[in-house]
């Protein structure tokens, strides 16, 4: 089993117990580049907000969409992007990924801006 599969099964434990709790869930994907979060509805099947590294506004105040800093900053968008379209409490769908570095740096981020999970 290589690390992509791994973290994929890891993920998908993950996501059976969100799916359980019909939550909505904030989902975070990480590459060695950026880093994306979304906001997805308790059926799974659409995406009330989104943020991420590669979005113009963010590319302009930093360097590098791969770093700390450019997880805090998404992390505070999807917050308050998640507020405009009226989304208080979500579920922290980590996507397999270990929570250090740039995830827990988003997740830290996103509740200081008012999310709840």
């Amino acid at each position: 089993m290589d690390k992509n599969t791994a973290r994929l099964r890891r993920a998908r434990k993950t996501r059976a117990r969100i799916a359980d709790q019909k939550a909505t869930r904030l989902v975070v994907y990480r590459s060695n580049c950026n880093i994306y979060a979304q906001i997805i509805d308790a059926t799974g099947g659409k995406v009330l907000a989104s943020a991420s590294s590669v979005e113009v506004d963010v590319r302009k105040e930093l360097a590098s969409g791969g770093n700390v800093a450019a997880a805090t900053l998404v992390g505070k968008r999807i917050a308050e992007k998640a507020k405009q379209a009226g989304i208080v409490e979500v579920a922290f769908d980590r996507s397999g990924f270990r929570y250090h570095g740039r995830v827990k740096a988003l997740a830290d981020a996103a509740r200081e801006n008012g999310l709840n999970f």
